[in-house]
């Protein structure tokens, strides 16, 4: 997913954070006909009759939304800028849609943000606490005052973006002020402290 501007796809992120709009994926080059992809249909099937990604998340989606089966499990991971992606965790896959941009048709799909889903192994719980988000332009901002390194030690890897001030205590997502860089052993230390 990317929301920041000039962004390929017009993913967006609900106000609260918890809900994902992503939209699908474009039809490959090889198989526009020379045309721009972004002025053909997203497809649904391949041309030899299998469901593409689109189909597949479109499936998933519509048999979630139907009570048929249990929402897919979705890991999102955010890009950021060039070479900088973020992971944002797991999300519920709970609807789909194609609508019509004004160019073409694109499938839509709902992902709702979801605590403790970590575990793949585990059944998809029924009721789900939902999770928010810290927006990508926080995360960018972030970035860029810390220098793409954590706070404490100066790391440069397993870096996560933490709340100085946890969301359980009041803190924000939507301020740089109350985030910052943590390597994930001084984010785990942090938060066996927290109590």
């Amino acid at each position: 997913m990317s929301v920041q501007p000039g962004a390929p796809y017009r993913d967006q992120l609900s106000e609260d954070g918890t809900v994902l709009r992503y939209e699908g994926h474009d039809a490959p080059v090889n198989r526009t006909g020379g045309l721009d992809p972004k002025t053909v249909d997203q497809p649904l099937r391949t041309p030899g009759g299998k469901l593409t990604q689109n189909g597949l998340f479109f499936e998933a989606a519509l048999a979630a939304e139907r009570g048929e089966a249990v929402p897919e499990r979705v890991r999102v991971y955010e890009k950021l800028r060039p070479g900088i992606w973020t992971y944002n965790g797991v999300f519920h896959l709970t609807g789909a849609a194609q609508e019509h941009d004004g160019t073409r048709y694109v499938f839509v799909f709902r992902l709702e943000a979801v605590q403790g889903e970590e575990d793949d192994a585990g059944p998809v719980p029924a009721h789900p606490e939902r999770r928010r988000l810290i927006p990508g332009w926080v995360k960018l901002a972030v970035w860029q005052r810390d220098g793409g390194r954590c706070v404490e030690c100066g790391a440069t890897d397993d870096l996560q973006f933490d709340h100085v001030l946890p969301w359980s205590r009041g803190g924000t997502s939507l301020t740089p002020e109350n985030v910052q860089l943590l390597c994930a052993r001084h984010n785990r230390e942090k938060s066996d402290r927290i109590g």
